[in-house]
Parts: C-alpha cells; structure tokens; sequence
C-alpha cells in the first residue's frame, strides 16, 4: 500500500506521502479486491 502511495506522490512531484495519496493507494485496492472477486463469480 505504501508502494502505491509513493508511487502516486511521485507522480505529482510531492516530496512526502499525504493523506490523500494514501486515501488513493487503498481505493485502488479495493477496486482490486473487487474485481477479483467479480471475476470468481462469473467463473
């Protein structure tokens, strides 16, 4: 998760993670978590 966050400060050029960019990284992995588990249904 914190991977994420760097990655997204990164791209806009931030020297340190903020919230916002943490809040980002974990709606990308609920997103994640959710299309796989879409997935298993229609499976």
């Amino acid at each position: 998760m914190l991977k994420v966050a760097r990655t997204i400060a990164d791209i806009e050029q931030a020297d340190s993670i903020s919230r916002q960019h943490l809040q980002e990284a974990v709606s990308y992995r609920a997103i994640d978590r959710l299309l796989i588990h879409l997935q298993k249904l229609l499976a």
